[in-house]
């Protein structure tokens, strides 16, 4: 809203919510709104990318996935921009045939804690990588400290997916590029928390925004 656009949450179909899929057109969210935030929020579920989970916490909103899963596909179809966030990267992913790890502690003991008591206060370096794109956007920055609220991570890419950035500690994918038609990029960390007074240490993430709003428009 600070860049002068209107913002229209788009309605969540949940397990146990009110609404229901079957009153939604989503081609219609595609051919009228500019560009997609696909923001964070509950673990996807280990079924959309053909796992069964491995504790039953983990098991997510299958009906939101599907719902959002194709609201994706739709604003890729329209060539529609989308910026993913936290779970909103791990969704794009799993839209192009990826796969996620279940639970970075229990199967990569080695990354560091990449989720903590602390929610938003919890934070890691990332790298970009050499001569990508968020590299080029960042003009020539070769990565910050960012916000860090996740417990599941990319496993396996997706297909024309691109590896952005990593987590400096342990290599976990911090941000990805969809190679296709249109704009689609996600990040794992949080930039809607960057802006905190005090914290004049965190990655300044305006070049991810007005590239994403660039491309809306």
């Amino acid at each position: 809203m600070a860049r002068d656009v209107v913002v229209l949450m788009v309605p969540s179909v949940l397990q146990d919510g009110a609404l229901m899929r079957s009153n939604i057109r989503l081609r219609d969210y595609a051919e009228y709104i500019d560009g997609l935030i696909l923001q964070g929020g509950a673990d996807v579920s280990p079924r959309a990318y053909g796992e069964e989970p491995l504790r039953p916490e983990w098991s997510g909103d299958p009906v939101r996935d599907a719902y959002e899963l194709e609201l994706v596909h739709e604003f890729m179809e329209a060539r529609k921009p989308i910026l993913g966030m936290c779970r909103g990267m791990q969704l794009i992913n799993v839209a192009l045939g990826g796969s996620l790890f279940q639970d970075l502690p229990t199967q990569c003991p080695q990354a560091v804690g990449h989720e903590s008591p602390e929610y938003d206060l919890n934070s890691h370096l990332v790298d970009f990588a050499e001569g990508g794109k968020m590299a080029q956007l960042f003009s020539g920055v070769p990565g910050g400290r960012v916000v860090s609220i996740h417990h599941q991570a990319i496993n396996r890419l997706g297909r024309d997916i691109v590896v952005e950035a990593k987590s400096t500690p342990d290599g976990v994918i911090e941000a990805i590029r969809w190679n296709g038609r249109s704009f689609a990029w996600g990040v794992q960390f949080h930039p809607e928390f960057h802006n905190q007074p005090g914290r004049e240490e965190l990655l300044d993430c305006a070049p991810l925004l007005e590239a994403f709003l660039a491309a809306a428009r």
